[in-house]
């Protein structure tokens, strides 16, 4: 087994259509891993890393796929994940367990809108990253924009260790501003890496270039600035070490360049990724202790401790479950036993692999920083596995709510149990996938975060399971929200044979500002236990119960405290479910006084068009009830940039091609709830009074 410091745990993460998938491609084929080099665009001979059949049609990764390659001597585990926003759950459970990321970013494209939201999540992990500004190649490339971009956007300090050399259709290597060098990739794969002097023509640009990376690296050292200062040249090595630090303290990003389709540039990143990236020894990663009142721990990759692990991926197989799995401290062997601090059960580790994509290895041992696979462990995404000594709980994975939901039936009878046997595989295996049964029609309802996702695994149970579904037309997740404060008493007595119910609750509903933390809060302000104390938390269940499905149109209610006053109670009479009706009861009554309304979930809309194109593309947008922020030239398209209505969004894709002749693109994500225009609130109520009068 490698030792721990030289071991690399790293993601890539991009945009869609960013190159990542090509880029882990050149990665393998460099290693050794492969020997031959696949292409997104393949088709049926296509990447190595997108191995789902759905995803060499489509040309895009669906799912996070995991490997292992060798380079100077080092073990990097690297996860390719997907750059579709449908699909961000796989990007934030990778970047979960990895020690550091590539942040891939086009030459052309620049920082686009799921840049920003990786980004975030890199953010949220603390996760040191890279950045490889890729297809150098393409026209409209600009890699001085590109870097401004990162700064300005992102927040982040860039640190070019490259210049390009040429443009465009003309590019031909990079100059390493670490070693004065001019590297250009030879043969006919790009195999033979070759360093000369710089071209003359190129020198100036490159001198000030340099001076501007040590000038930034002063910043952060002492030492370096007293160099630059005694004009003394600082060794390549010292170098290394302070973007090393730096790196992984998050200080600074290092940008490298080139082009992993045409075979430039990708070698010296395996380079940097070795250099400058954390091995997990770097790393401090906190778990909550359950014995000790949930206390932070610091965990240390240290072999010797006792084993904590953490189970970031499942996938159902026929011979059971796959759980791709990161070992945080000590060692985990075959045979042993752990604990699932979750459920509290005891589980034996059966069989061990490494994977690569969708092959794998066996494995006997796993040591701290290693990423492997768990055969036939029954755990959910998120689980905790410890040493019997330990009873840790790593931090859980953060997954967004779903904003679409569809129908969904088989079409024929006998295949309802195919159905079911692969909703649950799904719902186990994606966290952002729901299913729910709707209590009043029977029908089961799949919700998701975009039409993509439910798409995808419309076609999925097809092909998989050789189940034929119908499905409806998707429909948007309202939500409603009071938006005054209301009170409400309301006293629940019922007397029939025997002993009765009684509940009397006081108090006031209040609506929560936009944008706060928790959709639901509740505070108790009973003094002189007018209501007993037992009776409190049924009275938060009855008014949790209320809230999911509001009086206005069924929809969960959101943004709204509930304070509970006063009250009273009776001795023989009160009960559990007493105060819980009660409750339930006083929330409607006090919600339908707050003014209630209906909010729509608004999207994050970034458009890619022809720039002749534009007007027309915006007129469309603004016809949608669109919100247009702002428009970018580069090259020839036009970047449009807008918040629009997810019900204004449906069916998109196609009306943007018929505009753009199919050369426009967009990507959406999730923004926020906001309030419904009236006419747009009436509708929704109105269809959902006939909806429920069509089911009486």
């Amino acid at each position: 087994m490698n030792p721990i410091q030289r071991i690399r745990n790293i993601g890539i993460s991009a945009h869609i259509d960013s190159g990542k998938t090509t880029l882990s491609e050149r990665i393998l084929f460099y290693s050794g891993r492969i020997h031959r080099m696949g292409d997104v665009k393949d088709g049926e001979r296509g990447a190595v890393m997108d191995h789902m059949e759905l995803e060499r049609e489509r040309g895009i990764t669906i799912t996070s796929a995991a490997t292992t390659v060798s380079w100077l001597g080092h073990q990097i585990n690297l996860i390719d994940t997907p750059g579709h926003v449908d699909f961000t759950i796989e990007v934030e459970r990778s970047l979960r367990v990895l020690d550091g990321a590539v942040l891939v970013l086009c030459g052309v494209g620049g920082v686009q809108s799921q840049s920003l939201t990786v980004d975030r999540q890199m953010k949220r992990y603390g996760v040191p990253r890279l950045a490889f500004i890729n297809k150098l190649d393409r026209v409209g490339a600009d890699p001085a924009r590109v870097v401004s971009e990162v700064e300005e956007k992102l927040g982040l300090e860039a640190v070019p260790l490259q210049m390009p050399i040429g443009a465009e259709q003309d590019f031909q290597g990079v100059i390493d501003l670490l070693t004065m060098e001019a590297v250009y990739f030879d043969g006919p794969k790009g195999e033979d890496v070759r360093r000369e002097p710089i071209p003359a023509e190129l020198r100036e640009a490159a001198d000030r270039a340099r001076h501007g990376l040590l000038d930034t690296l002063s910043l952060y050292d002492d030492e370096l600035m007293e160099s630059l200062l005694e004009e003394k040249a600082p060794a390549v090595e010292t170098l290394h070490a302070i973007i090393r630090r730096l790196t992984i303290s998050r200080d600074i990003v290092p940008v490298l360049m080139g082009t992993a389709y045409r075979n430039k540039g990708v070698q010296l990143l395996l380079d940097a990724v070795v250099r400058y990236l954390p091995s997990p020894l770097d790393m401090v990663y906190y778990a909550k202790d359950n014995d000790n009142d949930g206390a932070e721990v610091a965990m240390t990759a240290d072999p010797d401790a006792p084993a904590v692990a953490m189970a970031f991926k499942l996938v159902e197989e026929s011979f059971g479950q796959l759980s791709y799995t990161r070992v945080y401290q000590g060692r985990v062997r075959k045979g042993q036993t752990l604990r699932n601090t979750r459920s509290r059960k005891n589980v034996r580790i059966g069989r061990m692999v490494r994977m690569h994509a969708n092959e794998r290895e066996d494995v006997d041992e796993a040591g701290a920083g290693d990423i492997v696979a768990f055969i036939g462990v029954d755990c959910a995404t998120g689980d905790t596995f410890c040493d019997d000594k330990l009873n840790y709980a790593l931090e859980s994975i953060h997954a967004p709510e779903p904003v679409i939901s569809l129908a969904i039936a088989p079409a024929k009878g006998n295949d309802r149990d195919k159905l079911a046997k692969a909703l649950s595989r799904f719902v186990r295996e994606d966290p952002t996938f729901h299913v729910r049964t709707d209590p009043e029609s029977g029908e089961t309802v799949i919700a998701g975060v975009g039409e993509l996702q439910l798409e995808v695994y419309v076609e999925r149970i097809r092909r998989e399971y050789g189940c034929e579904v119908v499905t409806s037309a998707p429909r948007v997740n309202y939500r409603e929200a009071p938006t005054r404060a209301a009170e409400f008493n309301y006293k629940h007595k019922k007397q029939t044979g025997g002993s009765g119910q009684y509940g009397h609750v006081v108090g006031r509903l209040e609506p929560l500002p936009e944008g706060a933390e928790k959709d639901y809060e509740f505070e108790n302000k009973i003094t002189g236990a007018r209501i007993p104390t037992e009776y409190i938390p049924s009275c938060d269940k009855g008014f949790q119960a209320a809230r999911m499905k509001g009086p206005l149109a069924g929809y969960e209610v959101v943004r709204v405290k509930m304070i509970l006053e006063d009250g009273s109670s009776h001795s023989v009479d009160s009960s559990d479910l007493a105060f819980q009706i009660a409750a339930r009861e006083a929330f409607k009554e006090a919600y339908l006084a707050a003014k209630p309304a209906i909010l729509e979930p608004i999207m994050k809309v970034e458009v890619e068009v022809p720039t002749e194109q534009q007007g027309g593309v915006v007129g469309d947008l603004t016809s949608r009830r669109g919100l247009i922020h702002g428009t970018e030239l580069r090259g020839d398209v036009t970047v449009i940039s807008a918040e629009v209505p997810l019900a204004a969004m449906f069916g998109y894709a196609t009306d943007l091609r018929s505009m753009t002749q199919g050369r426009g693109t967009f990507a959406m994500e999730f923004a926020h709830y906001k309030v419904a225009p009236r006419d747009v609130q009436e509708e929704v109520i109105a269809k959902a009074k006939a909806a429920a009068a069509a089911k009486r």
